[in-house]
């Protein structure tokens, strides 16, 4: 079971000095998302759900702060950027105690620490949504994001095999990976 954190609304200070705060997704986050977004290499581009080079995508996202079902973290530097996004995404249906997890954290950010603080105040998120259990998919290639949600007490449920495919058309396994928050 992963433990409870106060990270939301909290300043994280990371390994290498540097500091973040870490607070919910806003209504007038939308050029920092965008700018965010432009900031991720292509080889980020090819493994995520969400396009965030699409301006639709980044409208869908920051329209979506208040959602019933979902919460979306950011992790801004003392510039002000976006470096790292989050967001836990309720189930529906017969799987409503389960939430979804994404991550992304900026290159230059990664390494950093930034990706624990995160994964830890997305997991509270979620158990605030009412989850009784956390799921995160990701490539089986992405293993420091794996290496991060083990650490919390993840454990891999799964693997789909050539179940994705990326942005260059090539097909990737998937790891499933997941704990519960409460019981």
């Amino acid at each position: 079971m992963v433990q409870r954190t106060d990270a939301v609304g909290s300043v994280a200070f990371l390994k290498d000095g540097r500091q973040v705060h870490i607070r919910p997704l806003q209504e007038d986050d939308r050029e920092a998302l965008a700018a965010f977004g432009k900031s991720l290499s292509k080889n980020d581009l090819l493994y995520l759900e969400d396009d965030f080079t699409n301006p639709e995508i980044i409208a869908r996202l920051v329209n979506a702060a208040r959602a019933e079902n979902w919460r979306q973290l950011v992790a801004l530097s003392d510039e002000g950027q976006i470096v790292a996004y989050a967001a836990a995404i309720r189930m529906p249906g017969w799987s409503h105690h389960v939430a979804d997890i994404r991550l992304i954290v900026t290159p230059s950010w990664r390494r950093s620490g930034l990706g624990m603080h995160l994964a830890q105040a997305i997991v509270e998120s979620a158990r605030e949504l009412g989850a009784a259990k956390v799921s995160v998919d990701m490539l089986a290639a992405q293993t420091a994001g794996q290496a991060i949600f083990s650490r919390l007490g993840f454990a891999v449920e799964g693997q789909l095999v050539r179940h994705a495919i990326d942005r260059d058309g090539n097909l990737q396994d998937i790891v499933i990976m997941s704990a519960f928050v409460r019981v």
